[in-house]
């Protein structure tokens, strides 16, 4: 091989591995840009998904309605419902278009109502407790209107009272209840539905009390406890997203 030739193959192998190392280096920043575009197009569009769920995963609101609540013996016999409120806030965290979580906080009403007719006298006696509540919902969407709610709650007592009224005056009385009387705890468990209208929401459930109203006390070596009974409260609730 002559000076020539061993020349121009030199050239030609530099020249190869030249264009070669252009190309490779092109081909990878061209791949880069590609890679840099596309991962700027994903975070705008996951960016823009996000501030648009936003919107829709949260909603604070407030509600409020009627109970109808009653105290359930441990023999199984359940008195007659006393009517009372329930008002407060939720916050209903969508976590997919199917399913939300819901903790709510409010003040509600408990109790009973019992009537009776003996020799003495007639009349009713309503045993009124009003509670604290926080509510842990799973809300479950069916369809666009109809959900179903249920979930634990817990709940603390902070006032009472009992009010007798007979026909004869002498047996009328209403006085504040010692809380310190009674198990200040309540928990249970919550079942219920709604129609869901835009914002506003309608719906019912029932709140079933699992812990016993009353403490249990001792008296000449016998154990007793007064109400030997549990929650348990219908309520109807009107709710307004913001």
């Amino acid at each position: 091989m002559n000076y020539v030739t061993y020349r121009d193959l030199l050239q030609r192998i530099f020249v190869y591995y030249l264009l070669k190392h252009i190309l490779q280096k092109k081909i990878i920043m061209k791949k880069q840009v590609i890679f840099i575009c596309v991962l700027f197009l994903l975070i705008g569009m996951v960016s823009t998904q996000l501030h648009a769920q936003e919107a829709k995963s949260m909603q604070f609101g407030i509600k409020g309605g009627l109970n109808l609540s009653s105290l359930n013996s441990s023999d199984g016999s359940t008195s007659d419902m006393l009517l009372g409120f329930n008002l407060g806030v939720f916050d209903k965290l969508q976590v997919t278009s199917m399913i939300a979580i819901q903790p709510e906080f409010y003040v509600t009403t408990k109790g009973s109502s019992v009537t009776y007719d003996n020799l003495f006298a007639n009349g009713t006696a309503k045993f009124n407790l009003t509670y604290l509540e926080i509510p842990l919902l799973c809300v479950v969407n069916f369809t666009k209107l109809l959900n179903v709610q249920f979930g634990p709650y817990v709940a603390y007592m902070v006032d009472g009272k009992v009010t007798n009224e007979a026909n004869v005056t002498l047996f009328n009385y209403e006085q504040n209840i010692n809380v310190s009387d009674y198990n200040r705890i309540d928990a249970g468990v919550v079942l219920g539905a709604a129609f869901e209208v835009g914002n506003i929401t309608m719906g019912a459930r029932y709140n079933w009390g699992l812990t016993k109203v009353g403490k249990t006390r001792t008296l000449l070596g016998s154990d007793y406890t007064v109400p030997d009974a549990t929650n348990g409260v219908l309520n109807f609730n009107l709710a307004i997203a913001f």
